[in-house]
């Protein structure tokens, strides 16, 4: 490649992260180029032997189990309410970005009345404008599934305004690709932006390659540009297969180094099982959940799935790497008791026998 996609040592090291190009050297079995790696990009961090610093605090979760789906999100907030108005000062701008993976199939997005729960909470706080952006992947495109989904309504309702992310300003990172190749990928510009407060208004379904798709993957995988010719997003599939070892779970993992969001709600009012994250079938969960520490509301969210979350190796990886709280004993609920809300899901056909979930 030549010009702009051009690959050299320096742009593969910033565009990784030098721990994620150690960890995967080593994986390789390349380690005899491990220490080189480390030592000429300053980012990275080796304590003890190990690539990250240090482990994440106990997180609390907001749980609340009921029969209006609005309110239920509104009042999972309300019970870590002090810790999000804290989380939000010095921010320039709010951003929810709800789950569009399809614009044409209500049940696996975020309802637009758990975005008004949140929009509730924010606005007795918050005076400046909202935005509410998506990036879909699938469908005639973002806008189409505001007009499908009832978003419209909101800029008349509140002070927000709506946005296809996929028309926003794109820098390139890489990804790992097929044949375990660094691969330039265009990464939304917001998705970077530290003034921007990224809210994670997520969908509680399961998903054909990483079991459960909640929080995080909500906003990681949202990241990469879908300009409606070509959809970047499919390169962290790079290699279509339904390992629990996946290339997926480690592109995440290496996004989520500098993209990750500030507050995640999962709307589990009517959520999904079995072939998610589009042909799922429903599931009357009635929760809803929020955390300042995604992960661990990603963690805690899978366990009440009923799916153990150890087994899914981006999120046992990110805890590792202390991006957020994997231990569920470390996790406080706040609101209605996890026992309460203990399901068993169907997972995705596909991943029964791959990850002994039969």
């Amino acid at each position: 490649m030549t010009g702009r996609h051009q690959l050299n040592r320096r742009e593969v090291l910033r565009g990784f992260g030098a721990g994620a190009v150690a960890a995967t050297l080593g994986s390789l079995g390349l380690k005899g180029q491990l220490s080189q790696a480390q030592t000429q990009a300053e980012p990275a961090q080796v304590l003890g032997g190990k690539l990250f610093a240090q482990s994440a605090p106990p997180a609390r979760v907001g749980l609340v189990r009921g029969n209006d789906r609005r309110d239920i999100v509104y009042q999972a907030l309300r019970h870590i309410e002090d810790e999000v108005l804290a989380s939000i000062e010095g921010k320039k701008r709010i951003l929810i970005k709800p789950n569009f993976v399809s614009t044409r199939r209500e049940l696996c997005a975020t309802h637009v009345d758990a975005v008004r729960g949140i929009l509730d909470f924010l606005t007795g706080h918050y005076k400046e404008q909202i935005t509410i952006g998506e990036s879909t992947a699938f469908g005639g495109g973002t806008r189409e599934g505001y007009v499908n989904y009832g978003y419209l309504a909101l800029e008349k309702e509140y002070n927000v305004k709506l946005i296809d992310l996929n028309e926003q300003p794109w820098v390139y990172r890489y990804v790992f690709g097929k044949g375990h190749k660094p691969t330039p990928i265009r990464i939304i510009s917001t998705f970077l932006d530290p003034d921007t407060y990224v809210i994670s208004a997520a969908k509680m379904k399961t998903h054909d390659r990483a079991v459960t798709t909640l929080a995080l993957k909500n906003i990681l995988l949202a990241a990469p540009l879908n300009d409606y010719k070509t959809n970047d997003k499919w390169l962290t599939h790079a290699e279509y297969n339904f390992s629990p070892k996946a290339l997926l779970h480690f592109n995440m993992f290496h996004l989520a180094q500098e993209i990750y969001p500030d507050l995640g709600v999962i709307d589990g009012f009517v959520a999904m099982e079995g072939n998610g994250p589009v042909g799922g079938t429903p599931v009357d969960a009635r929760v809803a959940l929020a955390s300042l520490d995604s992960l661990a509301l990603d963690v805690l969210t899978t366990k009440l799935m009923g799916f153990d979350p150890n087994k899914i190796m981006y999120l046992t990886s990110l805890a590792e790497a202390g991006k957020g709280q994997g231990d569920l004993a470390k996790i406080t609920v706040l609101g209605t008791p996890a026992e309460e809300c203990q399901f068993h899901f169907k997972p995705h056909e596909r991943l029964i026998e791959p990850y002994g979930l039969g």
